[in-house]
């Protein structure tokens, strides 16, 4: 998920965006466009990662929801409160 305002600072142009992006949930009635960001996270390769950018600022930035887990593996370590993130390993 990518707030609106995000999605503006990032250069997105709502009018432009075509691919629509169905949500479920509490925010199921939000419009929503499908983008691609390049992005780095933390000392890795720079990956392109997709969102549902929203028509509105109430939602927080959420990674994962489409491609980040198919880009980084993450471990939870609930009991430190602690989490690792890995670039994934490609198999063929």
């Amino acid at each position: 998920m990518l707030p609106y305002t995000t999605g503006v600072e990032l250069g997105f142009v709502w009018e432009r965006q075509t691919t629509s992006v169905k949500i479920s949930g509490n925010l199921s009635i939000v419009d929503a466009r499908a983008v691609l960001v390049s992005a780095v996270v933390g000392t890795f390769a720079p990956v392109r990662l997709a969102f549902a950018w929203t028509k509105v600022d109430t939602v927080p930035l959420i990674l994962g929801q489409i491609n980040f887990f198919l880009e980084f593996d993450v471990c939870f370590f609930r009991s430190r409160q602690h989490f690792e993130i890995r670039q994934a390993q490609r198999t063929q």
